[in-house]
């Protein structure tokens, strides 16, 4: 009985660990951007004016010596799509939390293919992506040259690619 205990705290243990792990910790605004703000606070024009100075001031060091670094939105999303079908972790939420800004499916066109060892496809895409087939789904025409291919997030990791609007196979990305 007291086997059987400790099984089941060791498997609760396990279970609120991958929970903890898949929690992405949340990104916070650097202090050096806190003070900056701050500064807005500041009744005074001449107390205000020398807080943005002084605080432009350490922002720009921090810049040039690469204490911080400032990334936009369209440069998250270029990143995003260049890591589509890549396990990658989180870098604690550097590129933001998912929901709707996480990218489900790219569209690019067939650059060239050729044969995996396990008799699938490896199909390289415009976008330089290379995807393995992992299933034994046949495609009724081979791919071509510059045809349209979806790569399509699936259940559990996993990713269906298309090619032409054929029926998808399962790929995983290998380049």
């Amino acid at each position: 009985m007291r086997k059987l205990m400790m099984a089941a705290a060791a498997g609760g243990l396990m279970l609120s660990g991958v929970a903890a792990a898949k929690k992405a910790p949340e990104t916070k605004v650097p202090a050096s951007v806190q003070r900056l703000l701050a500064c807005r606070g500041l009744a005074d024009g001449a107390a205000r004016l020398a807080c943005f100075d002084r605080e432009t001031a350490g922002i720009d060091q921090s810049l040039a010596k690469r204490d911080l670094v400032v990334i936009d939105r369209e440069r998250v999303t270029q990143s995003r799509r260049e890591l589509f079908g890549f396990s990658v972790p989180s870098f604690g939420g550097l590129f933001g939390g998912g929901g709707e800004d996480e990218i489900k499916q790219i569209e690019s066109t067939v650059v060239s293919w050729g044969g995996n060892a396990d008799g699938g496809w490896i199909i390289r895409l415009a976008d330089g992506s290379r995807w393995s087939q992992t299933d034994g789904t046949t495609l009724a025409l081979p791919p071509e040259r510059g045809q349209k291919v979806v790569v399509r997030r699936g259940a559990l990791g996993s990713y269906r690619l298309s090619v032409n609007g054929q029926p998808g196979m399962k790929v995983e990305r290998i380049g």
